[in-house]
């Protein structure tokens, strides 16, 4: 799958440029995911990624370029990214130039000359409302419109393939670290009362006073606090959480 970044004035008459993630499948050319954000941050990709595995399977590469993101140059280190799609047996490569991630590059455009006009003809001014007509959109996209390339739509070229065994892909795991794993996770110390800083109100952990503990920011922007760093073949063991069941 190759992953890219691209901003745009997708809200005219505002000059505001917003990042949109895109993912798009190599072989099919299927929109795995499309989503406006207000920022490209960490958290948007821990947003962005799981979702489109849950939709789509875990591939076992994706195509980026060197951005701080996705590459460190510190030797046999990864990035807070690298280390999320590590545990699920996904991994990087590194695209030489701009031009060799043409794919996802060029399909920027789709977005770019329809969505501004189709936002201000509907009157669509806020990210949650735009991102959900952007989900329809993909989707019909992905099963209605013919490839140039292909002289299919990306659907059949999808399915194609997978009635081939052309594939790879392999479906998310029931993993009990799964919501932590796509979070930034902290390593921290519960004070001398027992209490952590979580936002701007300390809470307190029925666990001994400065003992470790990993603080998880998820993207929703809620919080939870775990006995241990993600580690394949353990449970987890939450210590709190303000996440909505």
């Amino acid at each position: 799958w190759q992953l890219d970044a691209t901003p745009h004035r997708w809200f005219p008459p505002s000059d505001t440029q917003l990042p949109m993630l895109n993912m798009l499948d190599d072989c099919s050319r299927v929109f795995v995911g499309s989503k406006l954000y207000g920022r490209e941050i960490i958290p948007a990709y821990l947003d962005f990624l799981p979702a489109a595995f849950l939709d789509y399977g875990l591939p076992l590469e994706i195509y980026v370029d060197y951005h701080s993101f996705f590459f460190t140059q510190v030797p046999d280190s990864l990035t807070t990214l690298g280390k999320a799609l590590r545990f699920y047996g996904v991994s990087f490569r590194y695209a030489p130039t701009p031009q060799a991630k043409g794919k996802v590059e060029r399909e920027h455009q789709f977005w770019q000359q329809r969505l501004p006009a189709y936002f201000a003809s509907e009157l669509i001014s806020h990210l949650l409302d735009a991102n959900t007509h952007i989900t329809a959109l993909r989707l019909h996209r992905n099963q209605h419109e013919t490839h140039r390339e292909l002289k299919m739509t990306p659907g059949k070229a999808w399915a194609e393939a997978e009635a081939q065994k052309r594939t790879v892909l392999r479906p998310v795991p029931q993993c009990p670290w799964w919501p932590y794993v796509w979070s930034v996770q902290t390593a921290t110390r519960t004070g001398p009362d027992g209490r952590i800083p979580i936002g701007a109100h300390p809470v307190r952990l029925e666990i001994p006073p400065e003992s470790k503990v990993i603080l998880c920011h998820h993207p929703s922007g809620h919080h939870s606090v775990l006995a241990a760093m993600p580690k394949p073949g353990t449970l987890p063991v939450l210590l709190f959480t303000n996440c909505p069941k």
